[in-house]
């Protein structure tokens, strides 16, 4: 029987375990394949420090999206209150009317009625007012809380981290289709693999097959052209992740994953460590910075997960247990990689690819297909991922530049070119561009940094100011960041600003 609300049916919840998980799946995915690479180039010495550094950083932030989110509720909530104190006083004026009749009676009572089920008391204001019942996704706060400038430029920041999103899935697709298919003897040095345009100089002169002449990346080029042609069309579409496909895909990401330790942990027990990566090299903070923010990346998709959490009370202390978990199982698949592979793939399941496996028997068969389902991961994964990434992007590119209440009103024309706006360009990226390094380093340094650390530090001060203006200091929210401190904002802000002034001078240098 489903639970009954005022005699409603109420919307599915999920306990904190289911939420864990949920939260889990959220922030582990791509990015964590590119971190063994990173953790490589930029020492893992100073991998660490970064890495658990920018986690702490990022919990603070989630905490300031928790509180933006509470404050949208309680005007929301303010508001309500406030208009059906409106139509009780109407009612009861209609009332005392001995001219009134019978309906507007009727119709008063009805709506009296309606405000005393309304769980918004004085004696109860502190509670009521501050919850996170209703969804409230960043771009409905940042309407709420900012003006125009500030809208458009939260919709930007989006637009173009979605727009690095799409480029990572669609590289990261090709090139894996492309380094299984191709011959393994033909592989990429990874050492030119930092920067474009350094990869296609390299994959360029380098034949996919000894008896062929088509180049890697060419190759590399026609399966980007099959996978955009394939799974671009969806975005035409209303396409959404269903529970039972985002079970698929977390259920092949924890097998993948696990597998990934595993084999590395083997290989470090049975021969030792192969590779010697150095303790410091400041030439790796620009990969290594965008790596970990887009690895740490949920804040954008945080509203939906939160609303159907049945006990949100222990929202932060789910968070903080999500954050050292996943922080500690970043900093264990790298290590584990980077010690254990004499040299690391900017993916890191493609260091899986059966180079040196021979078939004899079937362990050894067994181990060749576990190599290639490792090395096949990316494409199981993110093909189902990239039609709900590319309708986001769709959503938000009319939602910035057209008037969506009257969007029947526009061409025919006009609404399909966003479709084509939203994998246009991904295209052309990751046609001139297979270096996953460089694509995580620009996505994550500064769409990332935007979404991660200045939107919410904006958005969670703006909501304090406007609650406070509308239902005073003497209203509290039960949600309100542990990091209350106005000097925290000012600390994430500043912090933002020098990574990304510092990050940019050592990337363009």
């Amino acid at each position: 029987m489903p639970r009954l609300v005022n005699g409603r049916e109420a919307a599915p919840t999920y306990s904190n375990l289911v939420g864990f998980i949920f939260i889990f799946n959220l922030i582990v995915g791509t990015g964590a394949l590119t971190l063994p690479g990173v953790f490589a180039r930029a020492g893992w010495m100073l991998s660490l420090i970064v890495i658990v550094l920018l986690a702490i950083i990022s919990y603070i932030t989630v905490t300031f999206i928790i509180e933006a989110m509470a404050c949208a509720n309680a005007i929301r909530n303010w508001q309500t209150l406030q208009a059906l104190r409106q139509s009780r006083s109407s009612a009861e004026n209609s009332e005392n009317d001995d001219n009134a009749d019978d309906v507007s009676l009727a119709s008063g009572a009805e709506q009296v009625g309606y405000f005393e089920r309304v769980p918004l008391t004085i004696q109860n204001r502190e509670f009521h007012y501050y919850q996170l019942a209703h969804k409230f996704e960043l771009g409905e706060m940042a309407t709420l809380f900012f003006n125009e400038f500030g809208r458009v430029m939260f919709y930007l920041c989006l637009i173009v981290y979605l727009y690095g999103d799409l480029s990572i899935y669609s590289a990261a697709v090709a090139r894996s289709l492309r380094d299984v298919v191709c011959d393994q003897t033909n592989g990429t040095d990874a050492n030119n693999l930092m920067y474009w345009p350094g990869d296609f100089e390299n994959n360029t002169s380098r034949a996919c097959w000894k008896e062929h002449t088509i180049s890697r990346l060419n190759m590399y080029r026609v399966l980007l052209i099959g996978f955009t042609l394939i799974f671009g069309p969806f975005v035409y579409f209303n396409v959404q992740k269903t529970k039972y496909l985002q079970m698929l895909t977390a259920a092949f990401r924890w097998m993948a994953f696990t597998l990934m330790i595993c084999i590395s942990l083997k290989l470090l027990i049975s021969r030792g460590a192969k590779g010697h990566p150095e303790t410091f090299n400041v030439y790796g903070i620009p990969s290594l910075f965008g790596a970990c923010v887009y690895s740490f990346m949920c804040h954008h998709s945080l509203p939906s997960l939160l609303a159907p959490l049945r006990h949100k009370s222990m929202v932060s202390k789910i968070l903080s247990f999500d954050y050292i978990i996943i922080c500690a199982f970043y900093i264990l698949l790298a290590m584990t990689g980077i010690f254990a592979f004499e040299r690391i793939e900017d993916l890191y399941t493609l260091d899986f690819l059966p180079y040196d496996v021979a078939y004899v028997d079937f362990w050894s068969g067994l181990l060749i297909c576990i190599d290639y389902f490792l090395a096949l991961f990316p494409i199981f994964t993110l093909s189902t991922s990239f039609p709900i990434v590319a309708i986001t992007l769709k959503n938000n590119l009319q939602s910035l530049f057209l008037d969506m209440s009257q969007y029947e009103s526009y061409s025919v024309v006009l609404r399909l070119c966003f479709p084509l706006l939203a994998i246009i360009p991904p295209f052309c990226i990751t046609y001139f561009t297979e270096s996953l390094s460089s694509l995580v380093a620009f996505t994550g340094t500064y769409a990332g940094t935007g979404i991660q650390y200045i939107i919410p530090v904006f958005l969670v001060y703006f909501a304090r100011r406007t609650c406070s203006e509308l239902l005073g200091s003497g209203v509290v929210n039960r949600f309100q960041s542990p990091f209350k401190s106005s000097a925290w904002l000012v600390f994430v802000f500043i912090w933002s600003i020098l990574c990304v002034c510092l990050v940019s001078i050592n990337l363009f240098s």
